[in-house]
């Protein structure tokens, strides 16, 4: 009877842990799967939040405000440009920097704008304004223009200077002056690229004089 009894509960040990086993099995399943989903909820919502944010603002010539020059800064491609010097080009602004997603998403087509366009007019310049503090490295960015191919002129903003006096609230902005030196689009974040690339032909096919 001993043994019995020794076996009897010897086996009700056993199944109690093959149940237990079961059962934190059947919890840790259940946990991944809660992960799972709500890592890939998070992801999407994620990615629909970054291509809902943007925003384009068009001006007319007649409402159109003089743009404000541009701060010192290190130059990278080119030597050191005044806006004032570009009168009789239209200009695009991209403030952006190295470690942006969006902004790195958006260099294909401002690269090729600079390669299509420059020759009929348009100079590019890639206002850099850091967000942390490896982005205010002269050699950090130096390095990560040659990387990603960029070869229009790029100026550091590492005081925010231009960033403010253009009132640029989020990476990236792009800016785009007519040959008259006065913004005409402003557009916050991925997309619209097609408007951007008809308002850069339309404001090339413009008249390039201004009042002194």
């Amino acid at each position: 009877m001993r043994s019995l009894y020794y076996n009897l509960g010897s086996g009700r040990r056993i199944r109690s842990k093959i149940l237990d086993r079961h059962r934190n099995l059947l919890i840790g399943f259940m946990v991944g799967i809660v992960v799972v989903a709500t890592s890939v909820y998070v992801s999407g919502l994620t990615k629909l939040l970054l291509r809902s944010f943007h925003s384009s603002t068009e001006y007319k010539s007649s409402e159109s405000a003089g743009a404000p020059e541009l701060a010192k800064g290190e130059w990278i491609n080119s030597e050191s440009l005044s806006l004032k010097d570009l009168h009789g080009r239209v200009v695009l602004l991209d403030f952006w920097t190295f470690g942006c997603y969006n902004c790195r998403n958006t260099l294909p087509f401002i690269k090729d704008w600079d390669h299509r366009y420059r020759e009929k007019g348009l100079t590019v310049i890639g206002v850099h304004s850091p967000e942390f503090d490896d982005e205010r490295q002269v050699e950090n960015l130096r390095r990560e223009v040659a990387s990603l191919g960029i070869t229009y002129p790029v100026v550091t903003d590492n005081d925010y200077q231009t960033w403010n006096a253009y009132h640029v609230e989020a990476w990236p902005t792009i800016v785009l002056l007519d040959k008259r030196g006065r913004i005409r689009w402003m557009h916050v974040g991925e997309g619209d690229y097609d408007r951007t690339e008809q308002l850069i032909q339309k404001l090339l096919g413009e008249s390039d004089t201004y009042a002194s």
